[in-house]
């Protein structure tokens, strides 16, 4: 039995150790916004967090997630930087398609957690790793310093 904390919950699966944390959350979770992309941690649209930190979830063990936090896109809006992040994704329209804005999104949470203003140079630097086939590149940039000026403003 391996025993995961997602977005704050505590749960149990009966699942192989080695499993792709991807598959846990999708399939026996049901929790869908992370996305398989690649499946070998090279596009970004699995990407969650494990205790803060975006991580590629298609090429994580589950048992490199147990003992820790995981948050999911269904879960990052419980946290202040969040719920502003979405918001800005909103307000800027960034997705087209949307198959890779759940990962785009996690990893620009954790940036903003660790970098409260950053510049173009922090901004391509932390979203590297996430592919946009539309090339909403652009808007991604600008929803991040909207929501940093944001949440600057303490709203």
């Amino acid at each position: 039995m391996i025993h995961l904390n997602v977005n704050g919950k505590a749960t149990s699966l009966d699942a192989d150790p080695e499993m792709p944390l991807l598959w846990a959350l999708r399939e026996d979770l049901q929790l869908t916004g992370s996305k398989f992309g690649c499946g070998m941690a090279l596009c970004g649209a699995c990407t969650v967090h494990l205790d803060g930190q975006p991580v590629r979830a298609c090429a994580l063990p589950l048992s490199a997630a147990v003992g820790k936090k995981i948050t999911t896109i269904e879960g990052i809006g419980a946290s202040k930087t969040g719920r502003v992040v979405q918001a800005a994704w909103v307000k800027i329209d960034v997705p087209q398609c949307g198959y890779c804005q759940s990962g785009q999104i996690m990893s620009a949470c954790a940036l903003l957690v660790a970098k409260k203003s950053p510049s173009d140079a922090d901004i391509d630097q932390a979203m590297s790793g996430n592919i946009c086939r539309c090339g909403t590149y652009n808007q991604v940039r600008a929803a991040i310093h909207d929501a940093a000026a944001t949440l600057k403003k303490g709203a």
